[in-house]
């Protein structure tokens, strides 16, 4: 059950009242950043864990139901994004070391293009709408065979099949101009 400070604080933003939003913000703002350094190792990465916390609070605040104080919500949401930045720079360190272990690096320059390449093609991954980039990474990045992941997501097979198509098609449109590059460096199956 929250505390009676917390529900009429938490009444305020609801309402939409800015000076009980900024309020919030300024209480909770620098120990939140401690706290998500202590996950990211990374000062600018943990602020910008908790900003992206209170925008998407202020802009969910309709919807959010409160069920315990408002600092436990908030300690919960940044461990819980913590934990999620830390799984996508788990992923994409995983996904760099698939695409070196698949080019031979004869070439002084390749070692260069092939990191450019692979910043570009996550940036393109990360640009995926969210469900179809989840479920592209879970397939390509983490091996998971498409009934895996509609189980995992409470999909069916098809649905996964049509968003991975969907994640390549805007893949291959994204990444058109480096195509001829991209088919030298990595597997045919990728795109």
């Amino acid at each position: 059950m929250t505390h009676p400070p917390d529900i009429a604080l938490w009444e305020r933003i609801r309402a939409g009242d800015e000076a009980a939003f900024a309020e919030l913000f300024y209480q909770y703002y620098p120990v939140l950043c401690v706290f998500a350094l202590r996950y990211l190792n990374d000062q600018d990465q943990a602020k910008d864990v908790v900003q992206e916390i209170f925008v998407r609070l202020y802009d969910q605040r309709d919807r959010i139901p409160l069920h315990t104080s408002l600092k436990a919500y908030l300690y919960k949401a940044v461990q819980n994004t913590c934990l999620t930045h830390l799984k996508q720079a788990q992923v994409y360190q995983l996904h760099q070391q698939h695409l070196r272990q698949l080019t031979p690096q004869t070439d002084p320059t390749e070692p260069i293009l092939q990191l450019e390449l692979e910043h570009l093609i996550w940036q393109a991954v990360q640009r995926l709408p969210q469900q179809c980039g989840r479920i592209f990474q879970m397939n390509r990045f983490e091996g998971k065979k498409n009934n895996q992941i509609a189980q995992e997501l409470g999909l069916s097979i098809r649905t996964v099949e049509t968003q991975i198509s969907k994640a390549l098609a805007l893949l291959r449109e994204a990444l058109s101009d480096y195509l001829p590059v991209l088919l030298l460096l990595t597997p045919v199956d990728f795109l």
